[in-house]
């Protein structure tokens, strides 16, 4: 079952597909467009059908026919193709066999980086497993070429395996998840299923259907720069302006200071001078009423400064960037439940945990395909310290054939 498992994992990971934040096309990089055309050759030779890449929203997607005499619900896995914003050329994954759950795991030859339990503690859970680490001058990319391989995986076994009675599966492997764009054009009318499961969490056992609700604000401040030697009462300071603006909000209101169902305001960037200074800053929480109360938040502070100038100098530009896809998936238990069976099936157990951030299946939702998020094992996402157990991906692929089977009983 898992005989193509590791070998096809380390060949995407391998694979350079990281997206591009200031790009405008879809997908964002030439490296994912070549790597979904990778995936359809792959798709097709282990017997897939209808397969097909979307060249408007980027995502390969095929159909695993039932083989069932009755009706059973159409399921979706889906997954995406790029990796996060850390270096991703040259991926040299390394392969530490019987980990014995307490040695540090030099990453580089000269051991400048390692993996300790000091540091990573949740190194404790792989006692005895097989990791896959990087040789710590890049991210792994297991955030989600580990879904993408689970997937592919499974699909492989139950194709070879015609007696497992199932419905029809369809897969989504899609671009651009780790800039917040890629199921922005995600067409459910093509996807065609009564529900589906992002391949996409963390740690064994990880079930998740809550996710943020999330805002960008864009923030102007607009300055009036004079000599410093004659500034008094003319000069009006943006960088002034905007630590004056961040110091009105909530101080212990920040990710470093959050947990749990616990929003926040993250300022991600600062930039500017005196004339002009620009802000960005990223709205969580997991409560509807909340996340409103954070945005005016936001706007009654723009609107107290711009009081106190002849004109107004601070200028906003917030957008909704997705919604706690809880608010859909609650309406209907049943998909959580199969999936939480399957687990228990297979001897996982499941933790069933608000996500602190978004995936795909948080816009996928709302749009009409109910799309909670399974876990494809990656630990320490996005960086040098990233690894992934090779049994906790075995047991991915495990609960994806368990809910494809018992979803057509």
């Amino acid at each position: 079952m898992y005989e193509n498992l590791l070998p096809r994992f380390l060949h995407y990971v391998k694979t350079e597909t990281r997206s591009d934040a200031t790009s405008t096309t879809t997908p964002t990089t030439q490296t994912q467009v070549d790597f979904a055309h990778e995936l359809m050759k792959e798709l097709a030779e282990i017997g897939m059908q209808d397969i097909a890449y979307n060249e408007t929203n980027g995502y390969v997607m095929a159909t695993l026919p039932s083989n069932l005499d009755k009706e059973a619900r159409t399921i979706g896995f889906i997954s995406h193709m790029d990796t996060a914003d850390f270096n991703a050329t040259n991926v040299n994954p390394q392969i530490v066999e019987n980990y014995d759950g307490q040695s540090t795991i030099k990453l580089d030859a000269a051991g400048k980086y390692t993996l300790n339990i000091k540091d990573f503690p949740n190194l404790k859970n792989y006692t005895g497993q097989t990791l896959i680490t990087t040789d710590g001058s890049t991210l792994l990319g297991s955030d989600d070429k580990s879904g993408i391989a689970e997937i592919m995986t499974a699909m492989e076994y139950l194709i070879a395996h015609p007696e497992i009675k199932h419905g029809e599966v369809r897969v989504g492997f899609g671009p651009d998840e780790e800039i917040g764009i890629g199921a922005d054009k995600f067409d459910v009318k093509e996807f065609n299923t009564d529900f589906a499961y992002t391949m996409d969490g963390g740690p064994i056992g990880e079930l998740q259907y809550e996710t943020f609700s999330a805002a960008q604000a864009e923030i102007t401040m607009h300055g009036k720069n004079v000599h410093p030697g004659t500034a008094k009462n003319t000069m009006i300071n943006a960088l002034q302006m905007a630590i004056d603006f961040h110091n009105q909000l909530p101080e212990d209101e920040r990710p470093e200071k959050t947990d749990g169902r616990e929003g926040f305001f993250h300022l991600l960037a600062l930039d500017g001078n005196v004339e002009e200074a620009k802000m960005t800053y990223i709205v969580r929480d997991h409560d509807r009423d909340k996340f409103e109360a954070r945005k005016q938040m936001i706007k009654e502070i723009q609107e107290k400064m711009n009081s106190q100038f002849d004109q107004e100098r601070v200028e906003i530009n917030m957008y909704d960037q997705y919604y706690n896809m809880g608010e859909i998936i609650e309406k209907d238990m049943s998909i959580i439940e199969l999936a939480k069976g399957a687990m228990e099936e297979v001897d996982v157990k499941p933790i069933i945990e608000p996500i602190r951030g978004g995936t795909d299946g948080s816009k996928i939702s709302f749009m009409g395909i109910p799309t909670p998020n399974i876990f494809a094992g990656a630990e320490n996402m996005h960086g040098r310290f990233e690894f992934v157990s090779l049994q906790t991906m075995e047991k991915a692929v495990d609960v994806i054939v368990k809910i494809i089977e018992n979803n057509a009983k």
